[in-house]
């Protein structure tokens, strides 16, 4: 035999054909599982009727202003246990505060995140309402009185804030 031929190993031996060949394994691979999660998961940023969203633009907007020509104002805290939660409400022309409220928190990302909760008047202008433990995350709220006269929005920082602000912004 031929001292070059000794020498020379299968093409399977050698480390560089597995190296080169990996690279494109793990793109097929990758490539598969993100379809996978695609498929699995859904897409919580959507929205099924945007069309009938947009038409009802001026509805929320008037309810905006209808909370800021009432001076409606509220202050959210939430004490050691972080799944009670107490509001003070301030304001309102008529002098009378609505016996209920609805508070939506809602995830900016994921739309099966969202709560609802319902606070109900313990003294004048104090509110009090239990909800499901929430992960950290910026939280978008939503204040309305069951009618749907009025809205105040905020934001929630969970779990820096402990105390929020709900304003309206029309």
């Amino acid at each position: 035999m031929n001292a070059l031929t000794e020498n020379i190993k299968p093409w399977y031996r050698e480390p560089w054909p597995w190296i080169l060949m990996a690279l494109p394994a793990a793109a097929v691979i990758f490539g598969l599982f993100y379809a996978w999660l695609a498929i699995t998961t859904q897409d919580g940023l959507v929205d099924d009727d945007y069309y009938k969203d947009g038409l009802a633009i001026n509805r929320t907007l008037d309810r905006d202003k209808a909370a800021k020509t009432l001076n409606i104002k509220a202050q959210l805290m939430v004490g050691d246990d972080p799944t009670h939660l107490r509001l003070m409400l301030q304001g309102g022309q008529s002098g009378t505060l609505p016996q209920h409220l609805r508070l939506k928190l809602l995830h900016p990302t994921r739309a099966g995140m969202d709560q609802v909760v319902d606070l109900t008047q313990r003294g004048e202008g104090y509110y009090e309402g239990a909800l499901k433990s929430l992960g950290p995350a910026r939280w978008h709220l939503v204040l309305e009185d069951t009618e749907k006269k009025w809205r105040l929005t905020g934001t929630w920082h969970v779990p820096k804030d402990h105390s929020v602000a709900l304003d309206s912004k029309g």
